[in-house]
């Protein structure tokens, strides 16, 4: 998968668990989970929230890698 994720980096950094970052960004524990397997792409409004709530910009937790087989 091309979208690569440092939350669980910077949940750990804030102290929370999935579920308590869930409750912040206003969705589920398993999204969470999901998202930090890299199962889950959130929206461009999800990844501004969690950014948000990490006090950092989109980029320094999510990062776009386009797949050598497809570029």
């Amino acid at each position: 998968m091309p979208l690569h994720n440092r939350l669980k980096e910077y949940r750990a950094r804030l102290g929370v668990n999935q579920q308590e970052m869930g409750a912040l960004a206003g969705v589920s524990r398993q999204t969470i989970s999901q998202i930090e397997r890299g199962d889950y792409s959130p929206s461009v409004t999800l990844a501004l929230k969690i950014a948000k709530i990490c006090q950092v910009s989109v980029e320094d937790i999510f990062s776009y890698e386009e797949d050598e087989n497809h570029a």
